[in-house]
């Protein structure tokens, strides 16, 4: 750049590791910090973003813990910024694979300019005729791992019976249509009417159901599938899991992606009905969609022309201006937002 300049930049920062609930409370905006819009020279491989788009998702809720044994990703540094996934511009760059102008999606912080050291979450976006959100969700990490979890933790084939938890979601409403449109029977349980209507009109499940008002989770999946669950794409865990244990077919298939009715809680719930894994010789697989990053271009080949076709639709839930991004986050754990949660820091 011509001149270095020094810019203020606003940040929403994590206060301090929680127990429980989470709140807007546990992360506060501030325009305290400011960057230089220029590159250190004697460094080679970094990055400097205007962030676009951040991204919302229920597995930074566990970055607020303390990092537990065993878990794939560090906690959040009290005292720094939330990091999250979301879309960027890039301003200046001394990396060989990015330049000046590049959009780009991967983990950045929530702010509104990052210097980004680590690349390798990074991905450059070729195709710009789809809205540059559709980068945090359908076109992102979020799309990717609904792919992956359906077609290859699944290993679905025509004609089988498929339950997707958390449906209306971000990744559960993908879910569904990538089942329907290769031809599966698919029932989605989602927290209100509202999103019970959008799964069947919208989103073209076979049916759907406000688990909320089940006052017998056992029954209810009976009265869905009378002849049991091939497939079940779990979101939720903890109870839901516990039930569909119980009316999965033999050889039947878990892809467990999340479990956000435990994400909260002091103590996780137990489990009671693991011994049908056994019985029923059903395959429960966990899966991290940084594992399937290869995966990528064949996952991009094959959902591009399904959007540009209409064959597959996404809704979005977009909150505007950095400020909001705290309660934006917090809303996905009380179930306030309905299809992927995007915070836009610019118009762009």
């Amino acid at each position: 750049m011509a001149d270095i300049v020094e810019v203020r930049n606003k940040q929403v920062i994590f206060k301090d590791y929680i127990n429980g609930y989470a709140t807007g409370s546990d992360m506060v905006v501030t325009s305290d910090a400011t960057i230089r819009l220029e590159l250190p020279k004697n460094d080679d491989s970094l990055i400097l973003t205007k962030n676009i788009y951040l991204s919302c998702d229920p597995y930074m809720r566990n970055r607020m813990n303390r990092t537990m044994e065993g878990n794939y990703i560090d906690s959040f540094t009290p005292g720094s910024p939330i990091v999250g996934y979301g879309v960027s511009r890039v301003l200046e760059s001394s990396h060989p694979k990015f330049k000046k102008g590049d959009l780009i999606w991967g983990l950045v912080g929530w702010e509104e300019y990052s210097l980004i050291k680590d690349t390798r979450t990074f991905i450059k976006i070729q195709v710009t005729d789809v809205p540059l959100s559709c980068y945090t969700g359908i076109l992102g990490m979020t799309g990717l791992t609904a792919y992956v979890g359906f077609h290859e933790i699944c290993s679905p084939k025509k004609g089988e019976t498929v339950f997707v938890s958390s449906a209306s979601g971000a990744v559960g409403q993908i879910v569904g249509q990538l089942a329907k449109l290769f031809g599966c029977y698919v029932v989605g349980s989602a927290g209100s009417k509202a999103k019970v209507d959008l799964l069947k009109n919208k989103f073209g499940f076979d049916d759907a159901f406000n688990y909320k008002e089940e006052q017998d989770l056992n029954a209810a999946l009976k009265r869905y599938f009378p002849n049991g669950i091939d497939m079940y794409f779990d979101n939720v865990g903890g109870k839901m899991l516990d039930e569909v244990l119980r009316n999965m077919r033999v050889h039947g298939r878990i892809a467990a992606c999340g479990m956000i009715s435990q994400y909260n809680l002091d103590k996780p719930q137990g489990n009671y009905n693991l011994l049908m894994l056994i019985m029923k010789r059903i395959r429960m697989e966990g899966f991290l969609v940084f594992d399937y990053y290869h995966s990528y271009p064949k996952f991009l080949e094959m959902i591009l022309p399904l959007i540009h076709e209409g064959k597959i639709t996404y809704v979005e839930d977009i909150v505007i201006g950095l400020e909001n991004a705290p309660a934006a986050l917090i809303g996905l754990f009380n179930g306030t937002n309905v299809g992927k949660q995007v915070v836009a820091i610019t118009n762009e």
